[in-house]
């Protein structure tokens, strides 16, 4: 589905980020929430050969899993007016051209007593992408995101920043799956800076 399907005709809508958005918006939006989403996993199996990697070493950046049993929390942007054109175009070539994504719309819950649910647009890679690349242990993860750099920059950023968005703005949640590639990641750095 695309994005002007979802939101044909509403003057605002809200956009879920799980990735770089947290930290890299990079488009105009009147407010942003901190929450989660259920149903849904974050993992790092997705290959980026663009922004964080390139063709014989490509990233790894996050994508969304469905679990029933799960939830996923990040930041939501509300973009209202001529901000919901300039959003979903720059999202379309940022996230669905260059990075493979499908559109999806999910049920966001800002954080805090007594916020009502919104529906969000979220960008997911799917197994049937090419740049999908899957589960692998945290160990071998990280060693790929060490290594890995892309024209927006170095793998290992885009981890840290997500790590420390997570640490910052959901201290009471514990993603075991980012975290222990960081781990495995800063490891890896640091035997690489030891060995020069």
């Amino acid at each position: 589905m695309k994005p002007q399907d979802i939101v044909a005709g509403k003057p605002s809508m809200w956009i879920f980020g799980y990735g770089s958005l947290v930290w890299k918006p990079d488009f105009k939006y009147r407010r942003s929430q901190v929450g989660f989403i259920q149903g849904y996993k974050r993992r790092f199996w997705h290959g980026d050969n663009f922004h964080r990697g390139d063709d014989q070493l490509p990233g790894r950046v996050v994508t969304l899993i469905e679990d029933d049993d799960a939830s996923t929390w990040g930041v939501a942007f509300e973009v209202t007016g001529a901000e919901v054109e300039e959003s979903l175009k720059y999202l379309t070539v940022r996230e669905t051209v260059r990075g493979g994504y499908v559109t999806k719309t999910v049920e966001f819950f800002p954080e805090g007593e007594n916020q009502p649910p919104v529906q969000a647009l979220v960008y997911i890679a799917t197994s049937e992408n090419a740049l999908y690349l899957g589960p692998a242990s945290p160990e071998m993860i990280g060693v790929q995101i060490a290594v890995s750099r892309g024209k927006t920059g170095h793998n290992l950023e885009y981890l840290l920043r997500l790590a420390e968005f997570m640490r910052l703005s959901c201290p009471q949640v514990e993603d075991h799956h980012l975290f222990s590639i960081e781990a495995a990641a800063l490891t890896v750095v640091s035997y690489l800076l030891t060995a020069q």
